[in-house]
C-alpha cells in the first residue's frame, strides 16, 4: 500500500510517502505552518508537486487531541478529520493519531544510532514503554504490547501540574502562572518544558539574580553552549524538573522497555542531562529510589520517527 504520512507540530507539518512500513526518505518534506491554514492545502501542495492524484492510505500525527477521529491541535487553531485527508487524498484507508501515539507505533523501527542512552537501566524485552515529546509542546504516552497488537492510548499529560519539590520549585510555579504572552494562572508540565518553557526558566534565574532580563530559547541555548553562569542556571533547572516529570511518569506506567525522550529540546538539552543530574532527579522518590533505577532513558535522535510511527499503524491495519 502506498500511503502518505504528516507529521504535525507546533511550527511545522513534515509530509512523507510510504511502502508498507517503509517510509520513502527521498519523499520526506517540511513545512512552515505559518504559511498555512490548515492540513489540507499542504497535502494538495505536496501531491501536486508529487504527481500524485490518489493514495490508498492516509496518516497524520497531530500534536493535539485526537476524539473521535477528530483532532484539534493545541498550538494551531487546525482541526483535522477524516474527510479532510479523503477529500485531499482520495485515500479511502485514514488514520489521525495523536503524535506521541505515532512516536509508540514507531518504537522497535527506530535504527540504533538514532537511540542515545541517558540514564543507564535493564530494558524488559516486549515490556511497556512510555515516549515523552518535548519540543513546542509537551505529552507522552505509554506504550503496551498485546498479543493483540500493540495499544498506544492517547494523552495529554503535558497540561498536568509542573512537579514541586521544594520551596523553589514553589517559587517557579507561582512565576510561571503569571508571566509572558502564554499566561493562563496555571503552572503546567508543558509551561516548563517546552521551548517557550525554557524561556520561562530563564526568565526565573534572571529575575532570582535580581533583573529580569528575558529571552529567546534559540538566544538561551546558545549562551548555554558558551558556558554562561545564568543559561547553566536554567538547564539545571529544566533537567531537575524533567527528571522529576519523568519520576512521576514511571510510577504511574511502569514502563520496564524504557523511556524514550523525543523532541527538539531533548535533543538539544541532551549534553547536560548527565552533569545536571538527570537520573538522580528521577529517582528522588524517598522509597522508591532503588526501584526507580531500573528504568532506562534514551533521546531519539530520529526527526522522522513519527512518520515511521504512522506507516506502520497502517501497514499493520491501523484505522480511525
Amino acid at each position: 500500500m502506498t500511503a502518505i504520512l504528516a507529521d504535525i507540530g507546533g511550527t511545522n507539518t513534515r509530509v512523507a510517502l510510504a511502502d508498507g512500513r517503509q517510509v520513502r526518505a527521498e519523499s520526506i518534506a517540511k513545512f512552515p505552518n505559518a504559511e498555512f491554514d490548515g492540513l489540507e492545502p499542504i497535502l494538495r501542495r505536496y501531491m501536486a508537486e508529487a504527481g500524485l492524484e490518489a493514495v490508498e492510505g492516509a496518516c497524520v500525527a497531530a500534536a493535539g487531541p485526537v476524539v473521535n477521529g477528530v483532532a484539534e491541535m493545541t498550538n494551531l487553531s487546525w482541526v483535522i478529520d477524516r474527510a479532510l485527508l479523503t477529500r485531499a487524498t482520495g485515500a479511502t484507508k485514514v488514520a489521525i493519531l495523536n503524535d506521541l501515539q505515532a512516536q509508540g507505533q514507531a518504537l522497535g523501527h527506530i535504527a540504533p544510532e538514532y537511540l542515545r542512552p541517558v540514564v543507564e537501566g535493564h530494558a524488559v524485552p516486549n515490556a511497556s514503554m512510555l515516549v515523552v515529546g518535548l519540543g513546542t509542546g509537551v505529552n507522552a504516552a505509554p506504550v503496551h504490547n498485546t498479543p493483540w497488537g500493540r495499544v498506544v492510548p492517547p494523552s495529554e499529560c503535558g497540561h498536568t501540574s509542573m512537579p514541586i519539590r521544594d520551596a523553589r520549585d514553589l517559587a517557579l510555579a507561582q512565576f510561571i502562572e503569571t508571566f509572558g504572552e502564554h499566561a493562563h494562572g496555571f503552572a503546567g508540565v508543558e509551561d516548563a518544558l517546552a521551548g517557550r518553557g525554557f524561556e520561562h526558566l530563564y526568565a526565573f534565574v534572571t529575575q532570582e539574580a535580581g533583573a529580569l532580563a528575558p529571552k529567546r530559547s534559540s538566544e538561551i541555548m546558545a549562551e548555554l553552549q558558551a558556558g554562561r553562569a545564568l543559561a547553566r542556571e536554567a538547564a539545571r533547572l529544566y533537567v531537575h524538573i524533567l527528571g522529576a516529570t519523568l519520576g512521576n511518569l514511571a510510577l504511574t506506567h511502569l514502563p520496564y522497555g524504557g523511556i524514550f525522550l523525543i523532541g527538539v529540546m531533548s535533543r538539544a538539552l541532551t549534553p547536560w542531562m548527565a552533569e545536571f543530574g538527570l537520573k538522580a532527579h528521577l529517582c528522588d522518590k524517598g522509597r522508591f529510589h532503588d526501584f526507580l533505577t531500573t528504568f532506562p532513558v534514551w533521546v531519539v535522535e530520529d526527526d522522522f520517527a513519527a512518520l515511521t510511527g504512522c506507516a506502520t499503524y497502517l501497514a499493520n491495519g491501523g484505522i480511525g
